[in-house]
């Protein structure tokens, strides 16, 4: 398949500004594309991470990735898909901000590719030294106004409740002004991005015709559609939050846990898009699932090749461990933060530690703990094989659990049945 192809079965295809033309530009040489990165919060999270790959499906045919972090742009926030407006940031936090993007961005991009290295700029280092009467009557004036409020990003906000400011309004000059100045400086002809940012795409696209006449340079656009879930909510949301590449706000463990938990019904639309396996095997995968989605075939592998892309092996390998802990695994040399992303999500109680000077009966525990009833039937259960300390099973009812026994020096964890825990905490 060629790369559009690739891209259409992989369902990363929602609009182009002429699928024919594209391929024949793709056909002749390696192009520059571009796709841009607002720094509205300090982190990236899983929703961004199409475009990302997308980039790298292109570095990957031979093309020429540009990785926009949109230093100028993210200090007005772009009104595409929202119902209002965001809060302006300082220029001090959208400075931090930024650094933390630029080095995710750096992550699944190859920066020192001898033949197409990708490339990482930022939209501040040519907005912030336009004058804005310059600003105005270079690029303003080849903007019409009624086609800016056609839209769909500006009329969806225009008919609701909340309207849209200027400064939003502005916004998609500033994105057709960098798609210019990327086809002028870079040779840049192709800009990507999801399905709600295809006004801008093609307000860039004209703007490229207007101010290069009378012979205009070539421009093309191509969207992919935003990933949503089985119901059609937001993708990348969970009652906690949102799911983010940052490893200090979204553990690799947990990052994990999000994509092994993928509903049924999309865990194979997400093979094709989230991950770089070849069609064969993910067809394959395919027929598996829908023979027996219960052994969760591709949950696995989706989950495996996400978290390895964006937070390596070694992540992915704790991360593998941690998630067996619930089942029965050793603990042996888990991190003790991994240990307690995964113990998160158990019942905890409290114990005495002056009570485990002396050792505590294992029944007593079990008792304490909530997962026997009684000391009779604790060591009923004891002796039928059936409670587990640290995940190693207990033979002897009479045993006494001391300090030694605790993990990271502060915590029981107490197991019954197959999978009923509890996690006892030294107070």
């Amino acid at each position: 398949m060629t790369l559009l192809e690739d891209l259409q079965w992989r369902g990363l295809v929602a609009d182009t500004t002429g699928m024919d033309a594209l391929a024949k530009r793709l056909a002749d040489g390696p192009v520059t594309l571009y796709c841009g990165f607002d720094p509205t919060g300090d982190s990236l999270h899983v929703g961004h991470l199409i475009g990302q790959l997308t980039l790298r499906r292109f570095q990957l045919a031979g093309h020429r990735p540009v990785a926009l972090a949109g230093g100028a742009t993210g200090m007005i926030g772009d009104p595409s898909g929202r119902s209002s407006e965001r809060n302006l940031i300082s220029p001090d936090q959208l400075a931090q901000n930024l650094a933390k993007i630029k080095k995710q961005l750096s992550r699944l991009l190859d920066f020192a590719h001898p033949a197409n290295p990708a490339r990482l700029v930022d939209n501040a280092d040519w907005t912030r030294p336009l004058n804005l009467l310059d600003f105005l009557r270079d690029t303003g004036k080849h903007f019409n106004l009624n086609n800016m409020l056609a839209k769909d990003s500006v009329r969806s906000r225009m008919e609701s409740d909340n309207g849209i400011s200027y400064t939003e309004f502005s916004y998609q000059l500033l994105q057709a002004n960098d798609f210019h100045h990327l086809r002028t400086t870079l040779d840049c002809e192709l800009q990507i991005g999801g399905s709600d940012q295809w006004g801008n795409i093609t307000a860039g696209i004209d703007l490229i015709r207007k101010k290069t006449s009378p012979a205009p340079l070539s421009a093309h656009g191509l969207t992919f559609p935003l990933i949503t879930k089985a119901d059609g909510t937001k993708f990348g949301k969970t009652a906690s939050g949102a799911v983010w590449l940052d490893p200090e706000k979204t553990s690799p463990y947990k990052f994990y846990q999000f994509f092994i938990n993928t509903e049924d019904a999309k865990v194979c639309d997400y093979l094709r898009k989230f991950t770089f396996l070849p069609r064969p095997q993910i067809e394959d995968l395919e027929r598996q699932h829908a023979a027996n989605p219960g052994a969760r075939h591709a949950h696995r592998e989706l989950a495996r090749e996400v978290t390895r892309l964006v937070h390596g092996a070694d992540a992915l390998n704790a991360a593998e461990r941690a998630s067996q802990i619930l089942f029965g695994a050793e603990i042996g040399d888990t991190p003790e933060a991994t240990f307690n992303d995964v113990v998160g999500e158990i019942p905890t109680k409290p114990v005495d530690a002056s009570r485990l000077a002396a050792g505590v009966p294992v029944v007593e525990l079990l008792v304490l703990s909530g997962l026997c009833p009684s000391k009779g039937q604790a060591r009923k259960d004891v002796e039928g094989g059936g409670i587990y300390l640290n995940n190693t099973r207990v033979a002897d009812p009479t045993r006494a659990v001391t300090a030694a026994d605790l993990l990271y020096g502060k915590h029981l964890l107490l197991r019954k049945g197959r999978r009923t825990y509890t996690l006892l905490s030294v107070n």
